[in-house]
């Protein structure tokens, strides 16, 4: 289940929303600029198949927002050392706070994963899982955590063939929130 959890960006400890509630979290996030979907979750995704099981969701997306370019990304666990190391640097660059020249839609397949929006003031972390959609405006500033053991897969975005591209802002704004695993883990106790 989705969880959006609002704290000011100068205290991390004083959480002022904290919402499971589907409609509450789009209403909250709409007043960002952000749209939050919410698709049906399919069995059996995958990187490779997830662009044709969600063909025609992809296509209302990609048709109403100028995409150009949409790929699928996946995340799973691995005990191999290569993979621990490919996950840690990729966690290691999406934490840091940055924004966008483009708008950053991401569909969640499989898995999960938590966008921390710094806007207003606030930080809102949105706590993604599988069958959420989430449209991040071109330069909101925001940062990504994927966990220690990311696993996921993630339909993304663009409106160009350049793909991700992140403008870095140099804060380290992500060091004071929670994380994806702190996040995660006081939800299922919830």
């Amino acid at each position: 289940m989705t969880l959006l959890t609002v704290w000011p960006d100068t205290e991390p400890g004083n959480v002022v929303l904290r919402t499971a509630d589907p409609a509450e979290i789009a209403e909250e996030l709409k007043q960002l600029g952000v749209r939050y979907e919410q698709w049906p979750v399919l069995p059996g995704v995958t990187a490779e198949n997830a662009l044709e099981l969600y063909r025609d969701r992809v296509d209302r997306v990609t048709g109403t927002e100028g995409y150009t370019l949409v790929d699928a990304m996946e995340m799973t666990p691995s005990d191999d050392p290569a993979w621990r190391e490919t996950a840690a640097a990729s966690r290691a660059r999406f934490l840091a706070e940055h924004t966008h020249d483009d708008d950053e839609d991401r569909f969640f397949a499989r898995g999960a994963g938590v966008f921390y929006l710094h806007v207003r003031d606030r930080v809102h972390a949105v706590l993604c899982e599988a069958g959420d959609l989430l449209s991040v405006p071109e330069n909101t500033t925001h940062w990504f955590d994927m966990g220690t053991r990311p696993d996921y897969v993630s339909i993304r975005f663009f409106h160009d063939d350049d793909g991700w591209v992140g403008n870095f802002t140099g804060s380290d704004i992500a060091r004071s929130f929670p994380t994806f695993d702190q996040l995660m883990a006081g939800h299922r106790a919830s």
